[in-house]
């Protein structure tokens, strides 16, 4: 039986050369193979998974051994980190590791939703020059709202003032002297919605920050403010974020994560042809370079808890 199990993808390379000489399995198919990994997991000391990996329940009860969960991202909310702590299995996220993948996704998404030229492929291929139809915006000048100012948070801050942009955040267990350091000025809730031509979400999800952007949220919001929701998918009511988008109460906005992952055909039936939405598949975080930085944290993580 294995040591260590991976179930989702990871770099290559960090685990040949990482973890050599170890015994370990990887097979990023097991995240949808829960009966498969329940049986890995007899003798495994360590398991490494993404978001996906339901790290609770039958699973914890199955790995006897287990002494160490490494997370390649930042978000805990697949595990069940009390009942981890009760068994004393360490728990370890890849702390800041993609941070600037998701920044430049943040500022991505929002350039091409205020320019709105780059959805004009299809109609210039079938030979249209929608020249009139497409003048966007610039994003100098534009306001950046922060829903949370951790370090991803932070990370974006600074690419949106290189840009020109002013920056306001929202974040309630952040001191001021976090605000002060990165020059970004200090809003409640309500005021950033307001206040912002472009919002970010950067939380956690949580009891408090499930739904946190519903309908009476998105009723603060400028009609033409950009939403993009890079942090967890339960943040946003998916169908109010929808409605808005086709009543014209949002400017646009690109979602990465969603309340059920990956998207079954109900699910993806809802943001069919809804004007002004970008859809990607939990990417943000993921980039060639921040996987690689991901699985490095998350071997050496794994080696200091085994003691390796």
């Amino acid at each position: 039986m294995p040591d260590i199990v991976i179930s989702e993808f990871m770099d290559e390379q960090a685990i040949r050369d990482g973890l050599a000489g170890l015994d370990v399995v990887y097979d990023p198919g097991l995240v949808d193979r829960p009966g498969d990994l329940i049986k890995l997991l007899d003798d495994a000391r360590a398991l490494i998974v993404r978001n996906r990996t339901q790290v609770r329940g039958a699973l914890l009860t199955a790995a006897r051994k287990l002494r160490v969960v490494g997370r390649l991202g930042v978000g805990l909310d697949n595990i069940d980190v009390a009942a981890c702590e009760a068994r004393s299995i360490a728990v370890f996220p890849a702390i800041g590791a993609n941070d600037q993948s998701v920044a430049e996704y943040v500022i991505c998404t929002a350039m091409m939703l205020l320019r709105r030229a780059y959805a004009a492929t299809p109609q210039m291929a079938a030979g249209a020059w929608p020249r009139g139809a497409l003048v966007g915006q610039e994003i100098a000048g534009k306001v950046m709202g922060l829903v949370g100012f951790g370090s991803i948070a932070r990370r974006t801050a600074g690419l949106a003032k290189a840009l020109g942009m002013q920056v306001i955040a929202y974040d309630p267990y952040a001191g001021d002297p976090a605000f002060a350091d990165a020059g970004v000025q200090r809003r409640e809730l309500m005021a950033l919605l307001a206040e912002a031509d472009v919002i970010s979400l950067h939380v956690p999800l949580t009891e408090a920050t499930k739904g946190l952007i519903n309908d009476a949220a998105i009723a603060h919001m400028k009609p033409e403010t950009i939403l993009i929701n890079a942090s967890r998918g339960g943040v946003v009511d998916e169908l109010a974020a929808v409605a808005a988008l086709r009543a014209r109460k949002l400017g646009g906005a690109a979602l990465d994560v969603f309340v059920r992952e990956p998207l079954d055909a109900a699910a993806a039936a809802t943001f069919k042809d809804v004007p002004g939405l970008i859809l990607t598949p939990h990417i943000a975080g993921v980039t060639e370079e921040s996987n690689s930085r991901v699985s490095w944290v998350t071997v050496d993580n794994i080696k200091k808890a085994l003691a390796i």
